[in-house]
């Protein structure tokens, strides 16, 4: 008899939660509370609420600066508090649903710079697999102790965030040990990351425009900071609908790959690992900007900290202030601001709107935060309306680097040194990224993937 598997949701139903069954949809609701960690959690893996009403927020232009509005879909409310969780699930269902891994002997090793390996921490262990964590030691603490929280034994690898050669050296060394029994789930290679942004999160966008009468209703950019490149791949979805939108990725100055083959060492967590990664469409890309990570860390101490937010209940209700302190971490203040540097560059007027993503919340960076005070003193309310106007108000549109042609072709022929030379990818198959139909057919599995799980609950139907 074929073993029963502890699975969730299918893509349809993480973009469309009314359609989970009512009752397995009431006892997950009632769960996200009494106990994150039921693996019945798995159902709220999903852009919507109880009330079925989607996690985002329209920036107040008092913020921002600029006449386009700055949509910002929020992942604090996931499971594991960041949306990270979407991909770790999808990427482990679709080795599930394929008997590519077994819970009752496969032990799992999950690549990260944080976020998608407490996804996967949380997502593996509530799946009932043995599940590593593998993360650059520089990673704020606070990761370190959700992954062990949720059950994960996790290695420390030398660096910081870009520091990703690491992580897969180390990855290599534990596959080599066993390599009957430990499976590698590469964020940056395996395309479930990539369709659980391009179906859930891209439709989720598009559905938000449209129903909420945002703008005039299109999307002009989708702009996201790229870690994996999986949160970016729901541009791919976007432009299916409007062909003119654009789709920044953006990435730290301190690290500037894509804006100029670049590297070095930088302090977004989550964002910048300083390789373009197997699962990024550069092809489909029309533009990169790059931010400060220390402007990025410092706004975010004026969002979250109570004299920043006394500042900014200057300029808007104390209810906004109040929901934007809770909703953003580094990465998701860098979005934001590549956001503004491409409003501004664009010239993008108030009818116009630009879609980003918050990844996860301050909880992670409390640390940081500290570390903060220590080397410039806790900010008082004139060094909150200066950094207020200096990396808001006043940003420049350089670092701005379109998609021609040869970008393009730099972008993707970047990804041979990682995939080719090191990751044991061919020549032939890096080439077949460069085509549309490539994509296309990674897209279309979405679709054998909800029906083989549909299939799966009805052959343990009892």
């Amino acid at each position: 008899m074929k073993r029963s598997y502890v699975l969730g949701p299918s893509f349809e139903e993480m973009l469309h939660p009314e359609k989970i069954d009512p009752k397995i949809r009431k006892k997950a609701l009632e769960m996200k509370k009494k106990d994150p960690l039921d693996p019945i959690n798995l159902y709220n893996i999903t852009w919507k609420d109880s009330n079925n009403d989607y996690y985002y927020v329209v920036l107040p232009k008092e913020i921002t600066g600029v006449e386009a509005n700055i949509v910002v879909l929020y992942g604090k409310d996931f499971p594991s508090g960041s949306h990270k969780v979407g991909a770790t699930y999808s990427i482990l269902l679709e080795k599930i649903i394929n008997d590519e891994i077994d819970p009752y002997y496969h032990t799992l090793v999950w690549p990260s710079t944080g976020n998608y390996g407490i996804g996967g921490a949380w997502v593996g262990c509530r799946m009932k697999f043995d599940s590593i964590v593998i993360l650059p030691e520089l990673m704020s603490s606070e990761r370190f102790d959700l992954i062990r929280e949720y059950g994960a034994r996790v290695y420390a690898t030398p660096g910081c965030e870009s520091n990703v050669k690491e992580i897969y050296d180390k990855a290599k060394e534990l596959y080599e040990e066993n390599p009957e029994k430990v499976r590698i789930l590469n964020q940056f290679s395996e395309f479930g990351n990539y369709r659980f942004h391009y179906y859930v999160t891209g439709n989720t966008i598009l559905e938000i425009i449209d129903e909420f009468n945002i703008g005039n209703k299109k999307v002009a950019a989708v702009v996201a900071t790229v870690g994996s490149a999986g949160t970016i791949a729901c541009g791919d979805k976007v432009k299916e609908v409007f062909p003119d939108a654009k789709i920044i990725a953006g990435e730290p100055i301190q690290c500037p790959t894509l804006s100029l083959n670049g590297y070095g060492g930088h302090d977004i967590q989550g964002i910048g690992d300083k390789h373009v990664t197997w699962i990024h469409n550069v092809m489909n890309m029309d533009g990169v900007v790059a931010v400060d990570d220390l402007e990025s860390k410092k706004m975010l101490q004026v969002f979250t900290d109570e004299v920043g937010k006394e500042f900014l209940k200057e300029l808007i209700p104390e209810k906004q202030v109040e929901k934007l302190s809770e909703i953003f971490g580094i990465s998701g203040v860098a979005n934001v601001l590549c956001a503004i540097k491409t409003a501004k560059y664009y010239n993008l007027s108030k009818d116009e709107n630009i879609v980003t993503i918050a990844t996860d919340n301050i909880n992670r960076y409390s640390s940081v935060m500290s570390d903060l005070n220590k080397m410039y003193g806790k900010i008082d309310r004139n060094e909150a309306k200066n950094r207020f106007e200096s990396i808001f108000m006043n940003a420049k549109t350089d670092w701005m680097f379109e998609g021609t042609v040869n970008n393009r072709k730099r972008w993707h022929n970047l990804k041979y040194y990682t995939w080719v030379e090191q990751q044991g990818k061919t020549v032939e198959e890096l080439d077949l990224t460069k085509d549309y139909d490539y994509w296309k057919k990674e897209q279309d599995k979405v679709k054998d993937i909800d029906r083989k799980l549909l299939e799966y609950r009805e052959a343990h139907r009892e």
